[in-house]
């Protein structure tokens, strides 16, 4: 189910509203159990047998952090929760392009597979890693009830396409939160902002970036056509990226919830890393959170160490971004 489609908007989204602020605006515990029920169903809408995959993560984190809190050896049961997420990670986005690039290279040794890709799988599954990894470092409390992190991994708005939220920016809310009337209104707001600069704006743009693409496979793309094309599909990956950060925002303020920003005017920027600074901001500060700064970061005497970090940040934000050779050349150029 997406944003911008006539389901969400007329009947999920009023649905779940209205029901969040009559039958169960009384008990904290009743809205929480209605936003995972209502978070389950939303994931379900496109393909059902997919829910298992990301219940199966939320299972799985909810009992690696409980682990990791509870025994002594706690740098073993990370590695091994941060291995299960990123196996699970690698069997659901990256086997089939693995087993494509064996075969290709050193002829047909594996049957190629052909396993379908859960949506949203590389948001959720970073969130869970995130959650255990803080509660390893003692950044965050190990949360007993299961239905916090079940919520926390599957809350709807930001389940599909982000901001990457960590466990301590909504851990107060999920026992206390109130929404007022200008929180609610802003929420609105917010999201109708997404939704116009995705309906209005990237949706338009792409008819101009399907065309130019299509020229390149018919063999008749000009040189004006080309550059045309290539600025529509720029504007038309921010409009919808950051048009659905924006709903997502939004979502979560007329729920109580209050989400990071994730991407603020990164096309004025002077440089790439100011780009870098404003764009993708939730995806960023994961990277540099969770891997480049426990690698060294920037603060290494060696410079051949400087260079392996940056290798391989921006070689695993390439290969985040999807399965696919184009990818990580994207990655390798901004390294």
């Amino acid at each position: 189910m997406l944003f911008s489609s006539l389901i969400f908007l007329f009947a999920f989204l009023p649905i779940v509203l209205v029901l969040y602020y009559t039958v169960f605006r009384k008990s904290i515990r009743l809205q929480n159990l209605l936003l995972l029920i209502a978070s389950i169903f939303f994931y379900a809408w496109g393909e059902p047998k997919f829910v298992f995959v990301m219940m199966a993560s939320i299972i799985m984190n909810y009992t690696w952090a409980i682990l990791v809190d509870r025994y002594e050896y706690k740098k073993r049961i990370l590695f091994l929760a941060v291995a299960t997420n990123l196996g699970l990670l690698f069997v659901f986005k990256y086997l089939n392009f693995t087993v494509s690039n064996i075969d290709h290279f050193f002829g047909n040794i594996f049957p190629q597979t052909d396993i379908a890709l859960p949506i949203g799988i590389s948001f959720f599954t970073f969130q869970a890693m995130s959650y255990v990894i803080d509660v390893y470092r003692g950044d965050t409390k190990v949360q007993r009830n299961f239905l916090y992190v079940a919520l926390y991994i599957s809350f709807f708005p930001q389940l599909i396409a982000g901001p990457i939220v960590r466990y301590t920016d909504i851990e107060s809310k999920l026992e206390v939160r109130k929404v007022s009337f200008d929180d609610f209104s802003v929420g609105i707001k917010k999201f109708l902002i997404g939704l116009s600069k995705k309906v209005i704006i990237a949706n338009n743009l792409a008819i101009i970036t399907d065309a130019a693409f299509e020229s390149i496979e018919g063999g008749y793309l000009s040189l004006c056509f080309a550059w045309l094309g290539a600025i529509t599909y720029a504007l038309q990956i921010y409009f919808d990226f950051d048009g659905y950060s924006e709903m997502a925002i939004g979502l979560g303020k007329m729920f109580g919830f209050h989400f990071p920003e994730n991407f603020i005017y990164p096309y004025r920027s002077k440089s790439i890393h100011e780009f870098w600074k404003y764009n993708h901001i939730s995806l960023c500060t994961w990277f540099r959170d969770y891997v480049y700064i426990p690698l060294g970061g920037s603060r290494v005497k060696n410079t051949g160490i400087l260079v392996r970090n940056l290798f391989v940040v921006w070689l695993l934000t390439g290969l985040w971004h999807g399965a696919n050779w184009t990818f990580i050349l994207w990655g390798l150029l901004y390294f």
